[in-house]
């Protein structure tokens, strides 16, 4: 299952190929209730045809309607959605209540264009993290190496250059659980709600043919071998969540040699204690390996069901993917 940004970004490099001028809008921010998060993308050509969304449809139409009538020239402007006394947002109130900023860039069919947009594509493809900037007042856009986790856009991005508009780009998030149980069923539920691709690895073969949550991936492969023979980027959760060293332990072993963005195994803090010994007396791990896995895994919410112990997995992947320290919650 393809992310909708890389959906997105595929098809207005395909339209540039074509010869064809590409609108791309960005939420910027977003003010009370509103249906897309900042980051968001739309694609959107001169005959209407589009890619992605902005909102549950009003401001996507609006939108298409205006750049038929001529406007949206400029090479980047920021419009302003949700306000009824603002004419640059068409003077639209939105059903939720919210107000969204859109960046409005308009990407002439040209060769660095192009090249552009491939740049593009390929962070989200997980060949490198990249932060992309885009100056509102020129137009020019550039990119910058990013490893960092935090918000997707960060706007003002200095101070001392308010018209600076950052983008955090990177690959679909993907959450790889390594083993089938009750708690592995409802975490994947819950991740695929969130927008993970979720993969599911577990030796056991009739396991497998039986887990049965929509949008998942099912691997009959030890989770360790898995990882050892597939290319995990950055955006990558890995967990274990079986309480099975055989497979936790040797999950976590392989984890700590991707670039994985979390890893965690599920168990109390004297279990926890145990594998870490374990780890770094069989498995070589060193003290800074250690230090990058979660165990005990999730936030304390004093989860007992295999639902509520998948919360706090969950819960803990989103705050760590956003930067948040526990202590901030």
């Amino acid at each position: 299952m393809q992310h909708l940004d890389l959906l997105v970004i595929e098809q207005a490099l395909a339209w540039s190929q074509e010869g064809e001028t590409v609108w791309l809008c960005t939420v910027l921010a977003t003010f009370g209730s509103s249906p897309r998060a900042p980051g968001s993308w739309m694609a959107v050509t001169k005959d209407g045809r589009h890619l992605g969304s902005l909102s549950g449809g009003c401001v996507e139409e609006d939108f298409i309607q205006r750049l038929a009538e001529g406007q949206f020239e400029q090479a980047a402007r920021v419009i302003r959605y949700g306000d009824a006394d603002d004419a640059q947002g068409g003077h639209i109130t939105l059903p939720c209540g919210g107000i969204l900023e859109v960046l409005v860039e308009r990407l002439p069919a040209t060769p660095d264009m192009r090249e552009h947009l491939g740049t593009l594509k390929a962070a989200l493809e997980g060949h490198q993290p990249l932060m992309r900037h885009v100056d509102i007042h020129s137009g020019k856009r550039f990119f910058s190496e990013d490893s960092s986790l935090g918000p997707r856009v960060i706007w003002p991005a200095d101070e001392r250059a308010p018209n600076l508009v950052s983008m955090r780009l990177a690959p679909a998030r993907r959450l790889i659980i390594a083993g089938i149980s009750p708690v592995s069923s409802a975490c994947a539920a819950f991740a695929v709600t969130l927008g993970f691709e979720v993969i599911v690895c577990d030796p056991d073969e009739a396991a497998c043919q039986a887990f049965d949550v929509p949008g998942v991936t099912v691997k009959a492969a030890l989770p360790s071998r898995y990882l050892a023979t597939h290319r995990c980027h950055n955006a990558t959760a890995i967990v274990a969540l079986t309480h099975d060293p055989r497979i936790d332990d040797l999950a976590m072993m392989e984890a700590v040699r991707t670039p994985a963005f979390y890893i965690g195994v599920m168990g109390s803090l004297r279990t926890s204690a145990a594998r870490a010994e374990r780890l770094i007396r069989s498995g070589g791990l060193s003290d800074a390996e250690i230090a990058r896995i979660h165990m005990p895994i999730g936030l304390a919410l004093g989860s007992k069901t295999p639902a509520e112990i998948a919360l706090a997995v969950m819960a803990d992947i989103v705050r760590v993917q956003h930067g948040r320290a526990q202590d901030a919650l």
